[in-house]
C-alpha cells in the first residue's frame, strides 16, 4: 500500500471510530436551537469536540504506548487502575449506547424488531470484526468510512443548497460559545482518542511498522485530517440545523434524544426524500458500528499486553465485551445516557487533563506536575459529580456558585491550570 493511500485510510478509521451517533445527533440539534447564533456554538464545539480529541491522538503518536503510557507518571499503580476503569466503563455504557442508538433510530422505525434481536445480532458482528484484529484498519478505513461520508456530504450538501424560510433569532440563557464548549464537552471524545488511539498503533504495529519517527509522523497527519474531516461535518451539521430551525417542526415534550433524532430525520426527508430515512437508518448504523468496534478493539488490546499477549485473553475479553454490549444494549437509549453522565463528570476530565500533560514539554510535565495536577482535576471531578446527585444540595451549590466555571460543570478547569503553574514555577525556582 502507497504512503498516502496508507495515510488517508488510517485517517478515514479514526474519523469513524471518533463519529458515533452522539456525535451526529448533537450538531444538528444545536444549530436548531441557537439559529443565527450558530457560528459561536459552532465554535465552542469544535474545541471540545474536535480539538481536544484531536490533541488526544497527537499525545498518542508521541507515546507510541497503550493507555497505560497516559498515566504512568502518576504512578503505576494509578494508570493501572485508571485503565481499568475507563475500560469498564467504555464496553459498558458508549458501547452498548451505540446499539441502543442503532435500535430505537434505525431498526425499529423499520422492522419493529426487538431491542434484544437487535442487540444481539448487532453484537455478533461487532465480534467478528473485532477477532479479525489485523483487518480492522483496513476494512473501516477503506469501505466503512466513504460510504458515512457520503451520506453526510449528500445530506449536508442538498440541504445547504435548499431554498430556505428566513432564520429567526433567538434569544438564549447562554453564551452560545459556552452552549457550543458544553455540547462538545458531552461527547466524551477525550476518552475516545485514549482508547481508539491505542487500536491505530497497534494496528500500525501489526502491519509491519516498527519505525518510531514514520509511525509519529503517520499518526499525527491521520489525525489533523481525521479532525479536519470532522470540523467540516460538524459545521455543516450545525450549519444545516440552523437553516431548518423554522421548517421542521419537533414536539417541546420529547427528550432531549428524541428531539435530536427527530430533527435528523426531518432534515434527511427534506433533502432526500422518502429515501432519506433509509439513508438516515445506514448512516446511524455505520456510525454507531465502527465506534463499537474501536472500542471493544481498544478494551480487547489492553487485557491482551496486560497478560502477556495472550491471544486468549484477547478472545474472551471481547466475547465478555460483546456479551455486557448485548445485555445493556437492549435498554433505553435515553436511561443509559443517564447512567452515564454522573460516571463520566469526574473521570473525563482527568482524561483531558493527561492528555494536555502528555503534549506539554517534558521538562514541565514532570512526574511531581502529573501527581498534583491529577490530584486536583480528580478532587474537583467528584464535586461536580455529587452535585450532580445532590442538586440542591445548599453546600455544594454555594461552593459552585463561588468556584469560576463550576455552575458550568467545569470547576476542575482553573484549579487544574492553577495547579500546574504553581508545581512549574517551583521546579523553576530550585
Amino acid at each position: 500500500m502507497s504512503k498516502n493511500k496508507e495515510l488517508f485510510v488510517t485517517a478515514f478509521a479514526l474519523f469513524s471510530m471518533f463519529f458515533g451517533a452522539g456525535n451526529l445527533l448533537l450538531p444538528p440539534l444545536l444549530g436548531f436551537q441557537t439559529t443565527d447564533q450558530w457560528l459561536w456554538v459552532a465554535i465552542g464545539f469544535m474545541i471540545t469536540a474536535v480539538v481536544i480529541p484531536i490533541i488526544g491522538i497527537l499525545a498518542h503518536a508521541r507515546l507510541q504506548g497503550s493507555m497505560y503510557d497516559f498515566g504512568k507518571k502518576v504512578s503505576p499503580l494509578f494508570s493501572s487502575v485508571f485503565c481499568v476503569i475507563i475500560y469498564i466503563i467504555s464496553v459498558t455504557i458508549p458501547s452498548p449506547r451505540t446499539a441502543a442508538a442503532t435500535h430505537e433510530i434505525s431498526i425499529f422505525p423499520n422492522f419493529g424488531t426487538s431491542a434484544l434481536l437487535t442487540s444481539t445480532i448487532y453484537f455478533a458482528l461487532v465480534l467478528v470484526f473485532v477477532l479479525n484484529r489485523s483487518k480492522i484498519l483496513n476494512f473501516i478505513g477503506k469501505f466503512l468510512t466513504p460510504l458515512i461520508v457520503l451520506i453526510l456530504l449528500a445530506i449536508i450538501g442538498i440541504g445547504l443548497s435548499m431554498p430556505h424560510e428566513a432564520v429567526t433569532a433567538v434569544d438564549l440563557n447562554m453564551s452560545p460559545l459556552v452552549i457550543g464548549l458544553k455540547e462538545g464537552y458531552q461527547t466524551f471524545d477525550a476518552i475516545g482518542a485514549i482508547v481508539i488511539g491505542g487500536v491505530i498503533i497497534i494496528s500500525l504495529n501489526l502491519k509491519g511498522h516498527d519505525s518510531f519517527e514514520e509511525k509519529k509522523k503517520l499518526i499525527a497527519k491521520s489525525g489533523w485530517i481525521a479532525g479536519f474531516g470532522l470540523f467540516a461535518i460538524y459545521a455543516g451539521l450545525i450549519l444545516l440545523g440552523s437553516y431548518f430551525s423554522s421548517e421542521v417542526a419537533i414536539e417541546a415534550t420529547m427528550s432531549g434524544d428524541m428531539k435530536r433524532a427527530a430533527l435528523l430525520r426531518g432534515i434527511s426527508l427534506a433533502t432526500l426524500g422518502n429515501i432519506g430515512t433509509a439513508f438516515l437508518s445506514v448512516l446511524v448504523a455505520l456510525a454507531c458500528f465502527t465506534t463499537a468496534v474501536g472500542i471493544t478493539t481498544g478494551t480487547a488490546d489492553y487485557f491482551k499486553g496486560l497478560l502477556n499477549n495472550s491471544k486468549e485473553a484477547y478472545a474472551i475479553t471481547a466475547i465478555v465485551a460483546c456479551l455486557i454490549g448485548i445485555l445493556v444494549g437492549q435498554l433505553d437509549f435515553h436511561y443509559i445516557i443517564i447512567v452515564a453522565v454522573p460516571v463520566l463528570k469526574f473521570i473525563y476530565p482527568i482524561a483531558i487533563v493527561l492528555i494536555f500533560l502528555n503534549v506539554a514539554p517534558q521538562k514541565l510535565a514532570t512526574p511531581l506536575a502529573f501527581r498534583t495536577v491529577v490530584f486536583v482535576t480528580f478532587i474537583f471531578g467528584v464535586l461536580d459529580m455529587f452535585a450532580h446527585f445532590f442538586p440542591e444540595n445548599p453546600f455544594l451549590t454555594t461552593l459552585r456558585q463561588v468556584i469560576p466555571l463550576g455552575q458550568l460543570d467545569f470547576a476542575w478547569v482553573l484549579p487544574s491550570i492553577l495547579a500546574f503553574i504553581g508545581v512549574v514555577a517551583y521546579q523553576q525556582s530550585k
